[in-house]
């Protein structure tokens, strides 16, 4: 699973610890979820869609298959 966090946190110009304030999780959560080392919850998904106001296929997608 790949996602847009990187991309959409920058275009808000919000912090990795701005936006772990605004989903309830530490700063090493959203790295951990950036780099893809963490598949979040989803629960946690869906908080994260809701704070960029996306659908949560718009932050999430399924990775390519070669």
């Amino acid at each position: 699973m790949r996602n847009r966090i990187k991309v959409l946190r920058a275009e808000k110009e919000w912090t990795q610890a701005e936006l772990a304030e605004r989903i309830g999780v530490s700063r090493q959560a959203v790295i951990s979820i950036e780099k893809y080392k963490y598949l979040p919850s989803l629960e946690l998904a869906f908080k994260i869609a809701y704070v960029f106001n996306l659908p949560l296929t718009e932050v999430f997608y399924p990775e390519e298959e070669e």
